[in-house]
């Protein structure tokens, strides 16, 4: 077994040492003081911004108010003066680059934890139950940002109060580091759109919360096989699976993209932009190189029974911000041997689609999701 990452410090005279905890998989930073309530939001954001992390010492709550003032520092940092993105796939990668700095930046602030999850400063809550769904069993003392920390906490809550999805008539829970469908558009096509004659068996490829495959088993198709390689994203859908009373109709199996056997009906909801995915949570939007997406349409006619279809669900975002264009998607279906034989779009309802302060509002406010029905070619 691999050593977990250390972080070290000196602190007191004395060097110091702790597990490392980055969900991200970053490495411990190399630069770090040890802050308490007597740091300046100014302070703290330079040495955040040149690389320096802040131990934290203080009272926790106060640590909250100081990132979120090095948050507001960032977001109103004047932007050196510089032409702008010449192409909407120039405006994208400005846009992820100015994400991750501020991921970066924001995730210097950092946590002891010790044993049991217990935050060892004044006025910390009570964060053992987020952390054990998040990170597993306590493993013993560790530094993690407070940032991530956050997230812990918010997926907890989002966790217990679930997410209502309108086209299954009931809630979704997501796990830590599993999307959320929070953007119903897609599962209502999957809802909506005409199932292939005589389907009584169907994967779910890429499963996640499992949303897709509940909705599948809703609409009275009797076997579903659904895969995903991410442990977290198997025991979110065992557990949605079950509180929607489902567990029986659906087979929940670790495997990279397609199950073995064949199906008439195979639904696939791949990450939509083709980009690098800075974390798990990410890898439900951000798919390198399309990876994903290329290899379901590569394998799909092999694994379709005759007059079966498989269902590709997909934003065209990625075109309209100039990452792939849809005549490369269209010769990618051509060349796995699949026609499209219907599509059915829906606009999304998001509110980022009209913010018209946001970098890529073009881009969003003309944004279609797809289902596209693809056969094999006869």
């Amino acid at each position: 077994m691999s050593v977990p990452p250390a972080l070290v410090w000196t602190e007191d005279g004395e060097m110091r040492s702790l597990r490392w905890q980055s969900e991200a998989g970053n490495p411990p930073p190399k630069k770090l003081v040890v802050a308490d309530d007597r740091i300046t939001a100014d302070v703290a954001w330079r040495l955040a911004c040149e690389g320096t992390a802040l131990l934290w010492r203080g009272d926790f709550q106060n640590a909250r108010q100081l990132l979120q003032a090095m948050a507001r520092r960032i977001d109103r940092k004047p932007r050196k003066s510089v032409a702008p993105a010449a192409t909407p796939a120039e405006a994208f990668h400005l846009y992820r680059l100015a994400q991750l700095q501020r991921v970066r930046t924001l995730g210097m602030l950092l946590l002891p934890f010790d044993d049991g999850y217990r935050i060892p400063l004044r006025r910390a809550p009570d964060v053992a139950a987020a952390c054990v769904e998040a990170f597993g069993p306590p493993a013993g003392p560790f530094v993690a940002s407070l940032r991530e920390l956050l997230g812990v906490i918010g997926a907890h809550e989002w966790r217990k109060k679930g997410v209502d999805v309108p086209a299954l008539g009931a809630r979704i829970h997501p796990h830590y580091g599993v999307f959320a469908p929070i953007r119903g558009e897609y599962v209502g096509l999957v809802a909506a759109a005409p199932l292939p004659a005589g389907c009584t068996l169907a994967f779910d490829i890429g499963t996640g919360t499992g949303v897709l495959a509940a909705v599948l088993a809703r609409r009275g198709i009797e076997r579903i096989v659904a895969t995903d390689q991410d442990p977290r994203a198997l025991a979110c859908a065992a557990d949605n699976l079950a509180r929607l009373g489902l567990a029986d109709r659906v087979e929940l199996l670790a495997a990279d993209l397609f199950p073995p056997g064949r199906a008439s009906l195979i639904v696939c909801n791949p990450p939509w932009l083709p980009a690098r995915a800075a974390s798990s949570l990410e890898r439900a939007v951000y798919d390198p190189d399309s990876r994903m997406l290329m290899g379901f349409t590569e394998g799909l006619a092999a694994h379709l029974e005759p007059g079966g279809e498989g269902w590709l669900v997909l934003s065209d975002l990625a075109e309209h911000l100039g990452l792939r264009t849809r005549t490369e998607l269209l010769a990618a279906l051509d060349a796995a041997g699949l026609e499209v034989v219907g599509r059915i779009d829906a606009r999304p309802d998001h509110p980022r689609a009209a913010d018209k302060s946001d970098s890529l509002h073009a881009a969003r406010a003309a944004e279609l999701t797809s289902l596209w029905r693809l056969a094999v070619r006869r």
